[in-house]
């Protein structure tokens, strides 16, 4: 035991355990270390061979996304290096496949498991499709559960199906399970079609529209988590008040479920002996090459709110200049 409320689990020496985790956490660090050493079974098989992004909360100050691994790491956390387009550089990202990995991180207060949907060793085809549904305030998670089930009825008319998770946050994730063969570039296409068909089985409620002021109070349905882009994990914590866990739900259980239900204190008693992501998932699925074609003919969403940020920004200054 050290002097500072520390212990050693697997080898990683775990220290401070009785601060705060963060402000509005409700939640110390040892809280955080129980609950990832009590859902390892369960998150590493979502985060292995997946090149990972963590959030950290120093105490007392903002949290802050690590890609790259500090020089500190030890030497037998795996890591594998990826050229990063938009800092201009290669970054050295670990991979976490093991429960001495997942203590390590805890300890460095990794709160957030951000794992890319490529693998370490294939990174030309993702494995999930993802639809990240986005309601326009925190109070809307009701409508964000139905965004999620015209996305479900969007997906059977395509003769797929996928499983469902609270984000953590104020929304929905819809994981899609894929095979190989489908490029990036032909994924990408299947979910933005995907999420056009869902806004169009209810454009009261759902919107493909990328710039914010666009949305007009709808449920935000995000096709772009493609390529190496990363998303929020299944059991992963949140940097929220109360330290919410992205949650796997039932899709018959998702109008009696809040995102609030399911924290670091709570989580595992819902889970019991139970890996419902796991159980629930599909097998990997064929993207047919309709729906592929069907979503090429779509504007790429971040490209198209680009040009139009920068149409309308020429607008303003020229009304402003008349």
């Amino acid at each position: 035991m050290s002097d500072k409320g520390g212990e050693s689990r697997d080898g990683v020496s775990l220290t401070n355990l009785d601060q705060p985790l963060f402000d509005g956490a409700d939640a110390t660090k040892r809280d955080l270390v129980e609950y990832l050493d009590g859902v390892r079974d369960r998150i590493i098989p979502v985060l292995q061979d997946r090149p990972l992004s963590v959030i950290r909360v120093h105490r007392g100050q903002e949290a802050f996304v690590q890609k790259n691994v500090p020089k500190y790491t030890p030497s037998w956390i795996p890591t594998v290096r990826w050229w990063a387009e938009a800092s201009k550089r290669d970054v050295s990202y670990a991979l976490c496949n093991d429960r001495r990995t997942l203590l390590w991180f805890a300890n460095q207060r990794a709160v957030e498991y951000h794992p890319t949907l490529v693998l370490a060793d294939r990174p030309d085809r993702i494995t999930h499709l993802v639809l990240d549904l986005d309601p326009p305030d925190a109070d809307a998670f009701s409508m964000a559960v139905r965004a999620a089930r015209l996305v479900r009825q969007a997906l059977a008319d395509v003769g797929l199906e996928g499983a469902v998770k609270t984000s953590g946050a104020k929304g929905v994730h819809v994981f899609v399970p894929v095979d190989d063969q489908a490029p990036l570039e032909d994924s990408a296409a299947a979910a933005r079609a995907i999420a056009a068909r869902a806004e169009r089985l209810d454009p009261e409620v759902a919107t493909t529209a990328f710039m914010k002021e666009d949305r007009g109070g709808k449920v935000f349905v995000d096709s772009t988590r493609v390529g190496g882009a990363t998303v929020i994990a299944a059991y992963s914590p949140r940097v929220r008040p109360g330290t919410p866990v992205s949650f796997p739900v039932d899709w018959d259980d998702l109008d009696d479920v809040s995102p609030a239900d399911f924290t670091v204190h709570t989580a595992l008693q819902h889970l019991g002996d139970r890996d419902p992501w796991a159980t629930r998932m599909p097998n990997p699925q064929r993207l047919s090459a309709d729906l592929v074609e069907e979503g090429h003919a779509i504007p790429v969403a971040r490209v198209q709110a680009m040009h139009e940020g920068k149409r309308r920004a020429r607008t303003r200054r020229n009304r402003t200049s008349e």
